[in-house]
Order: structure tokens, then C-alpha cells, then sequence
């Protein structure tokens, strides 16, 4: 079999680690990138081809789109007559308008890299919340706190609240209603949102980048039983209460779960998918409900547009 061929846009801190595993996974990849330092390190690291912008990038299987947030939208439309399947780093856009423009332009072919949805903790937290282990649910609380935001062109928030809206579509199959929001300030550089459906769970999401520690949890609780992925590095989450139908005592509260690194796995499902298997796990219509929240929840705490 070919190698599959990947177009990728994108070459700074994080489209270097996506180059990486692409290549570790066997794809042929050529980068898109506007900086000839940034071209000549892809070349070195064995980029099939290096080009200054989406548009050049030559015929692939399909296309990982990968550039700093505001510039996703002008990549994906520079790419749509392709006609080929794109992977678009989270959020889809950092607007609600132009995410629904691009949804509706090539729904069908677009997905968004929700690295979090292939997290093996949060794989197993969803399965077990799915199949009612934990009973019926009352809340899913997560925390994402940190110090900076290295991103330059969009604030913490658009960049931290995607990852814990996309593990609430992976526990729930949906983004629930957003109830309630605040901010310090409007700098945006954290928020608390609260979300809900009338007959859901309640959602409690905290991000910040203006925490001196990383903090990275998420916990499931039910009526009978709840979880813990109590940081990202984890390779097991910790129970509590009865789970299954079991009581979870000092020697089973801690289940492992596996060490697969996110990205990477993402990278592969859509690799396999564009050899013809399943589509990756967060579809344009979930990247548009995603953002679509998002722009709600800025406005009940009244923080500005995208770039704060």
C-alpha cells in the first residue's frame, strides 16, 4: 500500500508536533508555511515539499489545516475546491459566522482536531458515564488552568474552553445549553462556564491562563458512582462509590487506561479515514455547536470578539 499523502498547513510550535507524528505514522507531507526559516526547517525535517501557502500545497489525500486560529478560515476555503477531507486544528473558527459558512460550504468534509476526544482516560470516563455505570448523571466538572497563552492572535479562552466542550460532546453527544458565564475581566484570559440541558447533567467548565500551576481534571459523578482523569499525563483515572454495579474499594479505585499520546491517535483515525475507514471523531457539526457556545458564553461574560 502508498503511503498516504497529507497536505499540511501550518509549521509552528504545534504543526511541528503534528509534522512529527504524520511522519512517524508513515504519511508523506508536505507543509504549507508563509516563513522560509519555517520552510527550510520542514525540509530538513523530510517535508515531501514546502510551499508558501495553502493554495500551493500540491493534490493530497487529504489536508491537516494547522495555522494560528484566525487565519483556519481563509486555509479551509483556500482548499475546498480540493474536494478532499481537511482536519482542521480546534476551534474550527474563532466566530461563529464563518464556522456555520464553512460548515455549510463542505460540512461533510471537514473535522476538527479534538485531541481530548482521544484522550484513553476520557475514552473511558465517556464509555462508563454511556453505559450508566456511574448511574444517572448528575455533573461533569473540569478544570483547565495554567500559566500564558503562547497564542498570539486569539485570547485563553478560545483556545483552553474547546477541549473541555468537545469532552462533554464525547461523554454526552452533544454541547449542552450554556446557562451562565463570568470572567475576572475582559482580557480573556479565563472564564467560568456553566452548561446544561433541562433534562442533562450539570456541565461546569473552569479555564485560565493565569494559573502559576497546570492543572488539567475532569470528573464525572453519578448518582451511584464517579471518575476522575485527575491530569492529562495520566494513564488511569480513579473511581469512587459503586461503578457497574461494583463497589469500588482501596485496591480497584485506580483502573488503567493506556498512555496513548492524543494527537497521535487522532492523526492516525484520520489517516485510516482517509484510506477509506471511519470519519474522525468530531465532525464539522459538532466544531460548529463548539463554537457556536463559546460566542454565547463570551457574551453572558462579557468579553469582546475573538482576539479579546
Amino acid at each position: 500500500m502508498s503511503a498516504p499523502v497529507v497536505g499540511l498547513v501550518g509549521f509552528g510550535r504545534w504543526g511541528r508536533l503534528i509534522f512529527r507524528d504524520l511522519r512517524a505514522l508513515g504519511a508523506e507531507v508536505h507543509v504549507a508555511v508563509p516563513s522560509e526559516a519555517s520552510r527550510q526547517a520542514a525540509l530538513g525535517g523530510g517535508a515531501a515539499s514546502v510551499v508558501a501557502s495553502a493554495a500551493d500545497l500540491p493534490d493530497a489525500d487529504g489536508y491537516v489545516i494547522a495555522p494560528v486560529t484566525v487565519r483556519h478560515a481563509e486555509c479551509v476555503r483556500a482548499l475546498l475546491p480540493r474536494e478532499r477531507p481537511m482536519f482542521v486544528e480546534k476551534p474550527l473558527t474563532a466566530d461563529a459566522e464563518s464556522a456555520a459558512e464553512l460548515v455549510a460550504a463542505a460540512g461533510e468534509r471537514i473535522f476538527v482536531m479534538d485531541k481530548w476526544r482521544y484522550h484513553p482516560g476520557i475514552l473511558e470516563l465517556a464509555r462508563l458515564a454511556r453505559s450508566g455505570a456511574f448511574g444517572p448523571l448528575r455533573s461533569i466538572t473540569s478544570h483547565r488552568l495554567g500559566w500564558g497563552n503562547p497564542h498570539r492572535d486569539v485570547d485563553a479562552v478560545w483556545i483552553l474552553l474547546p477541549h473541555d466542550l468537545s469532552i462533554a460532546v464525547e461523554i454526552l453527544g452533544r454541547v449542552p445549553q450554556p446557562r451562565f458565564a463570568a470572567a475576572a475581566d475582559a482580557s480573556g484570559s479565563g472564564l467560568l462556564a456553566v452548561l446544561r440541558d433541562d433534562d442533562g447533567p450539570l456541565v461546569t467548565c473552569e479555564v485560565s491562563a493565569d494559573h502559576p500551576v497546570n492543572r488539567r481534571t475532569v470528573v464525572v459523578v453519578g448518582e451511584h458512582g464517579s471518575g476522575q482523569l485527575a491530569d492529562s499525563w495520566d494513564d488511569r483515572i480513579v473511581l469512587a462509590g459503586t461503578v457497574d454495579g461494583v463497589e469500588i474499594t482501596p485496591e480497584t479505585r485506580e483502573r488503567p487506561v493506556g498512555a496513548e499520546l492524543p494527537l497521535a491517535a487522532e492523526l492516525r483515525a484520520f489517516l485510516d479515514h482517509l484510506a477509506g475507514g471511519p470519519p474522525p471523531r468530531s465532525d464539522a457539526s459538532d466544531a460548529l455547536a463548539v463554537v457556536r457556545a463559546i460566542a454565547t458564553l463570551r457574551t453572558m461574560a462579557g468579553l469582546p470578539g475573538a482576539s479579546g
